[in-house]
């Protein structure tokens, strides 16, 4: 078994939001929601402005306290070290979002896309709205993709938590995560820990490092190198 990690390059990042923006798609994520996000921090005074970005995702801990603090295990850990969620399982109690120390878990506490139930128009009777969309194309919600069913619910129902999986249905497919792929930059490594000869060690190995609140003692599995 693999023991998957990634590294984020932050001299590559160039805060462009193709992670986020291709999560959404390829995950099938509401609005509101944000499985890949950024920090922002802006320091100093005009002319002199600094201005930092930092993504972020799931941290995959190894001593992941989402998982721990689930009474009914639909927060687990697999063979390959990803932090994932079950559905059927979920009892919707949010025990893992209160001991989620990144707050990278959400909460469907209603029907999720509901952009797509909306009947207002922008200027009415001359533009389309979202409703008349959806009863054209014969779907829920237009914008879909169908590959994430494969190991997990397509769109999570209302009432259970949600949150990145590191596109584990990819991963089963000997793709990496999308937000890997799709990065103009380069910046998103994927890899595992466990082979010395992976990308992932390589950078790890090169470059000074650093993980989220370590102090927690979770052992995050995102990796970040070469900080400004």
């Amino acid at each position: 078994m693999a023991n998957y990690a990634m590294v984020i390059d932050l001299h590559k990042c160039v805060g462009c939001g193709a992670c986020g923006i291709t999560c959404k798609n390829e995950n099938n994520v509401p609005e509101g929601f944000f499985w890949a996000n950024f920090l922002h921090k802006t320091t100093g005074k005009f002319p002199n402005v600094r201005y930092e970005i930092l993504p972020t995702l799931c941290n995959h801990c190894e001593n992941a306290p989402c998982v721990k603090a689930c009474p009914t295990q639909a927060m687990y850990k697999d063979e390959n070290g990803l932090t994932l969620h079950d559905p059927d399982k979920c009892i919707g109690c949010k025990r893992c979002i209160v001991a989620d120390p990144y707050g990278v878990i959400y909460f469907n506490k209603e029907k999720p896309h509901r952009f797509w139930r909306d009947g207002t128009s922008a200027i009415e009777g001359i533009t389309t709205n979202a409703q008349e969309v959806t009863a054209k194309t014969g779907t829920e919600v237009p914008y879909y993709n169908p590959d994430r069913e494969k190991t997990y619910a397509g769109i999570r129902p209302k009432g259970i938590v949600e949150k990145c999986t590191l596109c584990d249905h990819r991963i089963r497919d000997g793709e990496k995560p999308y937000c890997v792929e799709s990065c103009p930059a380069g910046a998103r490594v994927f890899g595992d820990l466990d082979d010395p000869g992976s990308e992932v060690n390589r950078l790890l190995s090169k470059y000074d490092h650093f993980q989220l609140k370590p102090e927690l003692g979770t052992k995050p599995k995102v990796f970040y190198t070469r900080e400004f």
